[in-house]
Formats: structure tokens, sequence, C-alpha cells
């Protein structure tokens, strides 16, 4: 259950879309650049060019407006991926995961410092409920590959004898990794998915996705089994 202080006031709610948009955008870039602890509220509001005590009325506290910033980003991120979960019927499973990376991918492009807020977060600061806001994102991420698993079992796309918790867990890693590759040089070993351009990260993704497949595709005799 959430503390009142963690969640955005009536009167931020009630603010027009556009100026809520603003202050949640320059405050991601805030703790993306300087993390919790070194993040200013006085710098913030001046960007914003906004009363300090406005800030308070919004959120109430620093924790309160890092929760809406966190769940601004989730949000952002959770969206394609709601869509291609309930794709239509014609799209399978191996379909989906290139589908959930090429997603993933447009997201750090369009979205870089909420990446890089995650990332900070990750590895480098104990943010407020660091354990708790991080542990709620790779449930959203386990449940949602669960559920494509499952489906491609049930259509004979994915081997029966599949582990799927284990399946689960190698697929966030390896969807996880290949987007830490693409932004941060130094985690791309090969040297060659970071920032790669779309025609070479389109050659990328289908060598992972075909590589996946190798693992889990079922066998041509258990579609009719």
């Amino acid at each position: 259950m959430r503390n009142r202080a963690e969640v955005p006031t009536e009167v931020f709610r009630k603010l027009p879309a556009e100026k809520r948009e603003r202050i949640i955008s320059t405050a991601v870039e805030e703790f993306a650049e300087h993390g919790f602890h070194q993040a200013s509220i006085n710098r913030l509001v001046k960007r914003l060019g906004i009363a300090k005590g406005s800030i308070f009325q919004y959120f109430t506290s620093k924790e309160g407006l890092f929760q809406a910033v966190f769940d601004h980003c989730v949000d952002q991120a959770r969206k394609p991926l709601r869509e291609i979960k309930h794709h239509p019927e014609g799209m399978g499973f191996f379909d989906k995961i290139r589908a959930t990376l090429e997603a993933g991918i447009r997201f750090v492009r369009a979205h870089p410092q909420a990446y890089k807020l995650y990332l900070k977060m990750i590895f480098q600061e104990n943010f407020p409920y660091r354990e708790k806001l991080l542990s709620r994102l790779h449930l959203f991420s386990a449940d949602y590959l669960e559920d494509l698993i499952r489906q491609g079992i049930e259509k004979g796309e994915i081997r029966k004898d599949i582990n799927v918790p284990t399946a689960v867990f190698f697929l966030d890693a390896l969807l996880d990794r290949f987007i830490q590759a693409y932004v941060v040089a130094f985690w791309d070993a090969s040297s060659v998915i970071h920032q790669a351009k779309d025609e070479d990260l389109k050659k990328h993704i289908e060598e992972f996705v075909k590589l996946i497949r190798s693992g889990l595709e079922a066998k041509t005799n258990e579609h009719t089994c």
C-alpha cells in the first residue's frame, strides 16, 4: 500500500496535462543527472519557473516526487508491451520477442533520461524504495514474459518440456542486457550492438531471436502431438 506522501496530490492532478508533463519530465532529468540525494528542488523549480512551495503542494515531499517520476517512466515503458501482449492471434511468440526488443530500443531512444535513471537506480545509488520499485518493475517484466511463454506452449510454438520460470529468467536477463549494451559501450564486449545503425541493429535483433528460437522452439512433431 502506498504512503499518501508518495502519491501526487489532487492539486497536481487538476493541473493542465501539458504542465503536469513538463513538471514530471523536468524532474526525470534532474534525478537522472544528479541521482536522488544530489537532486535539487531549488534547481528544479528554477528551471520550471514555479515557486518551491508548489512542488510540495503537488507531491508533499521529494520522495513523493521521485515516486511520481518512477511511475511515469514505468507507464511509458509498459504501454507498447501491453499492445504486443494483446496483439491479434497472427503474431507468434518469436515475433513478440522481436517486437519486445524493438520496443525497448525505441523507448531508450525516445526517453534517454528515463533509461539513464533506471541504470542509475540499478548500479549507482541507493534511491528511496529502491528494492521495492525495482522489484515491482521486474515483476511486471516476469509476468509479461511468462504470459508470452505459456501462450507459445499452448500454440505449439515452444517445447512442452521447457521450465517456465527458468525460461522467464533467461529471457528477462537477455532482453535487459541487449538494451544495456545498446546504450552503454562497455557492456557491449563485442562492440557491435552499442548505438548500432538501424540496418545493423535489425540484423543483430534477428540473430538474437534466432538463438532464442534454437533453444525454445518446438520440433515439428510436437505441433501434432
